[in-house]
């Protein structure tokens, strides 16, 4: 159940503030669909991991619960428990991923109120990319940085950022 209620440490309180047990339940569900993407991906023979499906789970959780202290616990939670529990990422991937998705959720909610919401989030994804590029040329090293095509990435990046944009202007 929802209340109208404003949100502590500087939440919006224009959104509805969700119930403890909602948030966990979402937050459950977006985690299980995280760990089932590798055995989708084995299943139909698709690299789903080129689509950055982390990136829509955090983006899901940002929409669905509105509070950007949850989505940087989404953040750190989807790699480290895929990791976990599927064994994908690797370590030193998950690393890159937490750092890449913190930063996407610091700098839209920095910045989504001074901007349009597709600007603000291609924005944070844009430093985003760069913060998981940068964590991956010191961890990995360079000689394998950029595995996904660039062009995947940017359109995969694009449609988020109007599916988020239109979805997230209607809460």
């Amino acid at each position: 159940m929802t209340t109208l209620k404003t949100n502590i440490a500087g939440g919006d309180s224009r959104v509805p503030t969700l119930s403890l047990k909602r948030i966990l339940f979402v937050d459950g569900l977006l985690i299980a669909a995280m760990c089932l993407v590798p055995a989708m991906s084995h299943a139909f023979s698709l690299p789903l991991y080129k689509l950055n499906p982390m990136l829509l789970c955090l983006l899901a959780g940002m929409v669905m619960v509105s509070d950007w202290r949850n989505a940087l616990l989404l953040g750190v939670l989807l790699p480290v428990v895929s990791m976990l529990v599927v064994g994908m990422p690797t370590p030193s991937t998950a690393l890159c991923m937490v750092a890449e998705l913190v930063s996407v959720v610091a700098v839209f909610h920095l910045t989504e109120r001074r901007m349009p919401t597709f600007v603000s989030l291609f924005g944070a994804m844009v430093f985003g990319k760069i913060m998981y590029y940068g964590m991956k040329a010191l961890v990995v090293g360079p000689s394998v940085l950029i595995t996904t095509n660039p062009w995947i990435q940017l359109a995969s990046m694009l449609v988020f950022c109007t599916l988020f944009a239109v979805i997230y202007r209607k809460r």
